[in-house]
């Protein structure tokens, strides 16, 4: 049986850029940083002080005020992005599409906040003052579920939890399932919310954080010689992938079309990539064999590009390894430069990002770029965006645990 050709036809987004789809492609487009300093609590004894927060956000935008309290913050986003998705989409779930229609939604870290809010109420108040609702506030499934209630989604319902692989690893996950005849429909991405005290420390003391505390917004810096660590960012960035005769016939705007996904693990270590980028490169080949291109094919990269010193060179080096020569003619961008990282949510709003490029034919830049580093050699698109035609673009997403994905999209030509 030959495999269903899947589209990208609704997009939504919550980030530190914007509270939606448009305000935050302008702020990336514009090259503007979406990182400050924190607010959400005390961080004045942290050695870090930024992230990149989801600013003016309001949950009651978009959930009823009785059940805000029954979600955690990452629920609140998921939730959001995929209504805006809906939207734009203009797709309407009916009782003859329902089972059709699936849901892939992940979170890296689910209900952080909540778990530290109630230990404390249960360590001062006692067990007793615990919500009846903190466990579905905590547990990542819960995104996905809650979509599934408010919508009357019956189709397949999948959470999946593979660190800042996660939102690629979902869109991937739901590519197959269409593919494969399991849904005509699927909601993909993912959620994060944990600029938290335990989170913050936990990065902290890993020496993973950037410490450019004095420079908010020029603390996140792929590729930069200057680099001292990644940003944390929170939100959510939800796609809805659709079988192509499923959209067309229902004649619904295609953004672009996925053609190939891959998968890998680096069996190297917990926290650092494999040396010389190996798995990230075998992870890139997977997704150009899937879709059945060569190298030279590809236009464009969204980079996992966090702004470590070993993630950046060894990302650089897969790209070398896998395109060759082609490395030196792709343009090549981080948008963490201007949302930080929003770990389990990133692959979700960088494959929105790689999905506009593709639909504008323009490129991301990169960001804070003022010295690179001579290990990272390619063209990252400094500062400005830049205008040429794309019409292969890869995002790319690696995890701690050494576990990688990446999709790659393709400019949809209506014949």
């Amino acid at each position: 049986m030959a495999k269903r050709r899947v589209v990208v036809t609704g997009m939504g987004m919550v980030s530190p850029l914007g509270l939606d789809l448009m305000s935050s492609w302008k702020a990336v487009i514009e090259g503007k940083s979406g990182v400050g300093y924190i607010t959400h609590f005390d961080v004045s004894d942290y050695s870090v002080r930024i992230a990149a927060e989801v600013k003016g956000f309001d949950p009651s935008n978009y959930i009823e005020l009785k059940e805000v309290k029954k979600m955690d913050r990452f629920i609140h986003f998921a939730v959001a992005a995929t209504h805006m998705a809906f939207e734009d989409s203009m797709l309407k779930i009916t009782p003859e599409n329902a089972e059709r229609t699936g849901i892939v939604i992940g979170s890296g870290m689910g209900g952080l906040p909540a778990i530290e809010y109630y230990h404390g109420i249960l360590l001062e108040k006692g067990w007793k003052r615990v919500s009846p609702f903190f466990i579905p506030m905590v547990i990542v499934n819960l995104a996905a579920g809650q979509i599934s209630i408010r919508y009357g989604i019956k189709g397949p319902t999948l959470a999946v939890t593979t660190a800042c692989a996660t939102g690629n690893h979902s869109i991937g996950e739901a590519f197959r399932m269409i593919q494969y005849g399991d849904a005509d429909v699927i909601i993909a991405g993912g959620a994060e919310a944990v600029i938290t005290p335990m989170a913050i420390a936990g990065f902290a003391v890993m020496r993973a954080l950037s410490t450019r505390n004095d420079e908010p917004e020029k603390a996140s810096r792929p590729f930069d010689l200057n680099r001292d660590g990644f940003v944390m960012g929170e939100g959510a960035g939800i796609i809805i992938l659709e079988e192509l005769e499923h959209a067309i016939k229902r004649g619904a705007k295609i953004y672009a079309e996925l053609v190939g996904y891959g998968m890998s693990s680096d069996a190297y270590h917990i926290t650092a990539p494999a040396p010389a980028g190996t798995g990230g490169a075998s992870c890139m080949k997977m997704a150009l064999n899937d879709a059945g291109i060569s190298p030279e094919e590809v236009d464009y990269i969204n980079a996992h590009g966090t702004g470590t010193k070993q993630g950046d060179e060894l990302e650089t080096q897969a790209i070398k390894t896998l395109f060759g020569e082609h490395a030196y003619k792709l343009s090549v961008s981080s948008t963490k430069s201007m949302t930080g990282h929003l770990l389990g949510a990133a692959g979700g709003v960088e494959a929105i990002f790689t999905i506009l490029s593709i639909y504008e034919d323009i490129v991301p830049p990169t960001i804070n770029l003022d010295n690179p580093d001579p290990e990272c050699d390619l063209d990252y698109v400094p500062y400005k965006p830049r205008k040429k035609q794309v019409r292969y673009a890869m995002s790319n997403s690696f995890g701690f645990g050494g576990t990688n994905a990446s999709l790659l999209f393709k400019k949809f030509i209506d014949t």
